[in-house]
């Protein structure tokens, strides 16, 4: 699920930002909720890639919302992170607590100066500067009845059980959404009670499922056919609705319709005998069901507790961590503090403790089973007095995405507790484990991580030295991660984040480290220096250069030789590939994590233990689909797309480009390919006779463009290619895919078709140094002047452009000769300006080209039409993002992280995993073992090379190959230094008599041409041998100079 790159910064930050109204909040029957006193406006900009998980409704009801949040440690701060870079409308914090030295460990907020002061005082202001638009506020009194009923939604973090059940009851009776969320060393739990009565609107992330119509009857009940080329997932019982339908316009945005799928795949939709008929085109769309959950108040669900877990042995190990987390609030209780650190007295009081806990209640989903794992518990207690950064990020991001469920009330919420455990981070050997002494409190900022896995271990964690790639969203929260756990914050330890790219005003929703003032300024840059203001005694090293093949002399062996291991924050499959690559080569641990939205993957791979990162057959590149379909024979949305960004290309920067070009040098049009430039420019001139001067000319060229896209070009086509055109094997022409087009009659009254132009005519202004205009009214009543019959604006006749526009490719020295001079009249004046596509700016009409352009070629061809919105990620290859699930793969790989650190680890220590916070879905697994492959007597995996000394002097090829027979008992056949050819067993004797004498490095030079990079350590040569199978693929040869 790897985000695909975004486009190179034009920052904006002085320009005015786009919004929209919102729409009124509507709360459930019952809940108290006081709006914002003001209105606010939805900064689209800001929040572009959220909107893509969320929706705009979504959206405009986190905005106007109040949270109240109790608790400011780690994992409160994570919360509060969230929700405001996520543009909760209001955000009130409440921890009267000072800010202890454990705090350190996981609260990036606070610093040592803040020892001693409120937490929530400390906080306020940094939460204030990641987002202008959310309103930040403290309470300093206790809370109570009258203070929850100006909020939605309540949440408690780290909050002792008595308040928890007192402020759950009072949440409860006024239909307040309430959570409680806590981490105890390696353990989290959250609780959710959202009412007894909680609809919930949109219940899944998917969309709506869409299909094109072939054809509806009239009748009851009707029968609607799909087209050919559309498979579809529609159920028995679907409610749908129905757009874009042209005869039978009765159905267009009717109330949602039950369906039945018939044998054939077609669908019955109830009466239709009264409609008019079905002439053509139309979607039928999925409405989706609104679903109602009915939630426990926590005072009944503690002692019989619905968890989420996906299997029955995990409902076990959830009801004992449930049971744990009780005992330690008892413990605390009775003791008035927490078990210390790896006490084996204070954990066995525990452990009798749970044991003497009321028994749980099962439910008839979950029946209880099991007894007690005391074995589980003891090892909750002996490490619950820790603070993990990790943990908090992975807890704090999925208890944020609950609040935005209460308050969207988009996916489904949890029913009702999460418990999530990461005990696996510690050894297996009881011999391994840390000691008491080892986990005392130093007063210092790790002593939340020391209390866990001991003073040691922090030792080792500060002389590491890692790479992070990308300094995206999950890069920023990696780097807070690595500055919280205090990675490379001693001695010869380091970080080096590298990313080329710069800050743009959507990263600031998710990208946590960056602030407004940073816009259009280097990420690695920011990003390293606010990750050393989080911790001072962390070592950043920024670096702009990209991680790929042009930069190995940056990046080569003696960087990579003083790395303890690589973590990759990337936006493309193929630099996962590369940077995965590097990391095999050099045999460094590599920690990977990618989103989609709100879905997630954290992966690690270590050298001879894992197998290496594989990109997911998804991940294999699509094939553009043929110009000839694209231009003539669509049959989906993005190829609709695809024509118009064409259409974009061609026109507005193309063209400019080319006329521009002639101007200079005064080419002749023989020498620059003349039926190619004729394809490009004859549209661009249309129907002007002269350059434009005017708006008016430019609407006028831009009507006539419409006219010649959608009607005569239409028409033309289906002079080529009859509706009725029939195969040699009797088969219509116009079946399967392709779908018989239909010209469309310009209409400026249809919002469409007056974008289009508006769109198109501003952006020919743009092209020609002319001013534009926004005024459609003033453009509607000038496009009615236009069309009069009378109007000779639009000469020459359209019936000329068409001849020339379907010309053949042949040379035509009368058409070059009357473009040369139609140039000669184009080219006087100033330059031309060329158009360079930038989807992100709301103002410059260019996703209203496209967008609008789309959409007229999808009505031409009966294709389902999408929103401006869906254009432009379409277009963009936008991949949807949300803070919460960045923060929750960033957690989950800093957890493994602690494994790497830690040294050698069996395999079945490791977890990949994989998230989807929509559905409440966490998966952890263990990695798959390296595949194994043998050769007579060798064995090998992908983690293996062969090695062998240049030796001094430096061994010939002819040393070698007898080396490799002797010491591996390998006859090569062919060797190759990347795509090079070095021997070949086929040769003549004359040819090989030629190489074998040389020695290696020669040979490399005098093959590949290059002089091998200086400071070069090792040669990767590959190998075919005698008798290998087809499937045999040797270990790399690693020549080492």
């Amino acid at each position: 699920m790897a985000p695909l790159p975004e486009p190179a910064l034009r920052a904006r930050a002085d320009k005015q930002r786009p919004f929209c109204e919102p729409c009124s909040l509507r709360p459930a029957p019952g809940l108290k909720m006081d709006v914002l006193e003001t209105t606010k406006l939805l900064d689209e900009e800001l929040y572009s890639r959220q909107m893509y998980v969320l929706g705009l409704p979504a959206m405009q009801r986190i905005q106007e919302a109040k949270v109240l949040l109790s608790g400011l440690q780690g994992l409160g701060a994570e919360v509060a992170k969230n929700l405001v870079l996520m543009g909760v409308g209001s955000l009130t914090l409440h921890d009267p607590h000072p800010t202890c030295w454990s705090d350190l460990a996981a609260q990036f907020f606070l610093s040592e100066q803040d020892l001693e002061r409120s937490r929530a005082d400390a906080s306020q202001e940094h939460l204030s500067q990641l987002n202008r638009d959310v309103h930040v506020f403290i309470h300093k009194g206790d809370i109570t009845e009258d203070l929850l009923l100006d909020f939605q939604v309540v949440v408690l973090t780290t909050s002792e059980l008595e308040e928890q059940l007192k402020v759950g009851t009072l949440c409860h009776e006024h239909g307040i959404c309430f959570l409680v969320a806590d981490t105890r060393g390696l353990v989290g739990q959250l609780f959710c009670d959202f009412g007894e009565d909680f609809t919930v609107q949109d219940p899944t992330e998917e969309e709506p499922l869409t299909a094109a119509i072939q054809h509806i009857s009239q009748g009851s009940p009707g029968i609607l056919t799909l087209k050919e080329a559309d498979t579809h997932f529609f159920h028995d019982g679907d409610l749908v609705t129905f757009s874009g339908i042209e005869g039978m316009v009765e159905l267009n945005g009717c109330a949602p319709r039950p369906i039945c799928v018939q044998e054939d795949r077609s669908l019955t939709i109830g009466d239709t005998t009264t409609f008019s008929h079905y002439l053509r085109g139309g979607a039928v769309i999925e409405v989706k069901r609104p679903q109602t959950v009915r939630h426990e108040p926590l005072d009944r669900a503690l002692f019989q507790p619905r968890v989420v877990a996906q299997s029955l042995q995990e409902v076990h190990r959830a009801r004992c961590l449930h049971q744990a987390f009780r005992a330690l609030h008892k413990f605390q209780h009775l003791n008035g503090r927490p078990p210390q650190p790896w006490n084996a007295v204070d954990a066995e009081t525990v452990v009798g403790l749970a044991q003497a806990l009321e028994p749980l209640k099962g439910t008839e989903e979950e029946p209880l089973e099991g007894s007690l794992d005391d074995a589980l518990v003891r090892k909750i207690a002996l490490s619950s007095a820790g603070v993990l950064s990790p943990m908090a990020a992975m807890l704090g991001a999925v208890t944020a995405q609950e609040v935005l469920k209460a308050i969207s009330r988009k996916f489904m919420p949890l029913d009702q507790w999460l418990y999530f455990d990461a005990l696996d981070c510690l050894p297996e050997d009881r011999e391994l484990l840390p000691n008491p002494e080892d986990c005392t409190p130093r007063g210092c900022r790790y002593d939340g991580q020391i209390a866990v896995f001991g003073a040691r271990f922090q030792e080792k964690v500060s002389l590491q030295h890692y790479l992070l790639v990308g300094a995206g969203a999950i890069g920023c929260e990696l780097l807070k991660c690595f500055a919280l756990v205090g990675l490379g914050a001693g001695g010869s330890g380091g970080v080096t984040v590298a990313d080329m790219d710069h800050i743009e005003r959507s990263n600031l929703s998710r990208q946590f480290l960056f602030r407004p003032q940073d816009i259009g300024k280097p990420k690695a840059e920011v990003a390293a220096k606010a990750a050393q203001a989080l911790n001072p005694d962390l070592q950043v090293t920024p670096l702009t250069h990209p991680l790929d093949p042009s930069t190995e002399h940056i990046y080569g062996d003696n960087f990579f030789s003083h790395l303890d291991g690589v973590a990759a924050a990337l936006d493309s499959f193929q630099a996962r590939r590369y940077v995965a690559a590097r990391c095999t080569h050099y045999l460094k641990p590599l920690l990977e994590a990618g989103t989609k939205g709100i879905k997630g993957s954290a992966s690690v791979f270590m050298p001879h233990v894992t197998e290496p990162y594989r990109a997911p057959a998804s991940a294999a590149a699509s094939e553009d689909a043929p110009l000839c379909t694209v231009r003539h024979f669509p049959s989906t949305v993005k190829h609709t797309l695809q024509w118009a960004r064409d259409e974009f290309e061609g026109l507005f920067r193309l063209s400019a480009q080319t006329i521009n070009r002639y101007q200079q040098a005064r080419t002749s049009l023989a020498d620059m390919d003349g039926p190619q430039i004729l394809t490009l420019l004859q549209p661009v001139l249309g129907v002007l006779r002269v350059r434009p001067q005017t708006w008016q000319d430019c609407v006028v060229w831009a009507l006539g463009h419409w006219q010649r896209c959608f009607h005569y070009g239409i028409i033309q086509l289906l002079r080529h290619f009859p509706p009725d055109k029939v195969l040699e094997d009797g088969t219509p022409f116009w079946s399967g895919p392709k779908q018989c087009p239909q010209p469309l009659e310009f209409d400026p009254s249809q919002d469409t078709h007056l974008l289009y132009v508006l769109a198109a005519a501003n952006l020919y202004a743009q092209m020609h140094g002319l001013p534009g205009s926004k005024d459609r009214t003033a453009l509607r009543e000038l496009l009615k002047l236009l069309l009069q019959p009378d109007s000779q604006n639009l000469a020459p006749i359209f019936a000329q452009n068409l001849e020339l526009a379907s010309a053949s490719a042949e040379f035509d020295t009368e058409k070059l000769k009357a473009l040369h001079k139609a140039l000669e009249v184009w080219s006087i004046g100033r330059p031309l300006k060329p158009l360079v596509f930038e989807k992100d700016d709301n103002y410059n009409f260019h996703m209203d080209f496209v967008a609008a352009a789309a959409s007229l070629r999808s009505q031409n061809y009966g294709i389902p039409s999408v929103t401006h919105a869906q254009s432009k990620q379409i277009v963009g290859q936008i991949i949807p993002a949300i803070a919460t699930t960045t923060a929750a793969v960033a957690g989950l790989l800093g957890l493994e992280l602690y494994k790497v650190v830690d040294g050698p680890r069996a395999l079945s220590d490791f977890r990949h995993s994989y998230l989807n916070l929509a559905a409440n879905l966490l998966s952890r697994w263990v990695p798959f073992a390296p595949d194994i492959q043998t050769f007579h007597h060798l064995k090998w995996t992908c983690w293996d090379r062969l090695k062998v000394h240049a030796g001094q002097p430096e061994r010939t090829l002819e040393s070698l190959l007898a080396h490799l027979q002797e010491q591996y008992g390998l006859r090569v056949r062919m060797l190759l230094h990347g795509p090079a050819l070095l021997y070949s067993a086929g040769w003549s004797p004359e040819r090989q008599a030629q190489h074998l004498p040389l020695r290696v490095t020669e040979l490399v030079q005098q093959v590949t041409g290059r002089v091998p990079e200086p400071g070069l350590r090792v040669l990767v040569l590959e190998l075919s041998c005698e008798g290998e199978k087809e499937d045999t693929a040797f270990p790399p040869l690693h020549y080492e100079l």
